[in-house]
């Protein structure tokens, strides 16, 4: 999975739920290199149609196709004014953590490596799928995000394009670096998961902010 530099990731639409699954899929050529999925409990999940969901903990399973093992976690606890998200590998070590901006009206997290030194932060429309993440001084772009990718191939555009599908792009110089995608691809997946701001019941603080 971490070989690739686009990744394509497709909601699965269900019915009566209020857990959220995905496809992860190379951004190039369409194939299946993944798939994402929450691991909640079920007083959990019931109580996620009286509360909001972004106010309440959650873990996000990351697994590679073909043999469904682990590649990491997303864990965030219990959320009142300021979160923090941490990414672990497969063994349970930290791979970095995310902190919501404190108190702000556009939203956003910065995103820490395993030793707490800061990667990069988000730049953009991140609830409609538009954004950035750019070094700490803003002047280097480590991957976009964006509801269309140019450039891709018939295959792709046949597989998976929908109006519920967004894509990552991670830049070059990141190629080699497996880690620094690990992070880019969980903070891409935290937005959608839990920092968005749609909810079962209840109000969030992303509704309060008016996104």
């Amino acid at each position: 999975m971490l070989e690739c530099n686009r990744f394509a990731i497709q909601e699965h639409k269900k019915v009566l739920s209020s857990v959220q699954s995905y496809d992860i899929r190379n951004g190039d050529t369409g194939d299946l290199v993944g798939t994402t999925a929450e691991n909640i409990g079920t007083v959990t999940q019931l109580l996620r149609w009286v509360v909001s969901k972004q106010l309440m903990p959650t873990t996000v399973e990351v697994r590679e196709k073909p043999d469904d093992s682990l590649v990491f976690t997303l864990r965030r606890g219990w959320y009142l004014f300021r979160s923090t998200v941490e990414v672990r590998d497969s063994q349970g070590h930290l791979v970095g953590t995310f902190r919501s901006k404190f108190l702000t009206i556009s939203g956003g997290f910065h995103v820490y490596d395993k030793d707490g030194k800061y990667f990069a932060h988000v730049k953009g429309r991140m609830f409609g799928f538009n954004y950035k993440f750019l070094t700490e001084d803003g002047s280097v772009e480590l991957g976009s995000v964006a509801k269309r990718v140019g450039g891709l191939g018939g295959l792709a555009r046949e597989v998976f394009f929908s109006a519920d599908n967004y894509f990552l792009e991670v830049s070059p110089s990141l190629a080699d670096q497996p880690m620094a995608k690990m992070l880019l691809l969980a903070a891409t997946l935290a937005v959608d998961i839990i920092y968005k701001s749609q909810s079962k019941g209840g109000t969030g603080l992303g509704d309060l902010a008016g996104e």
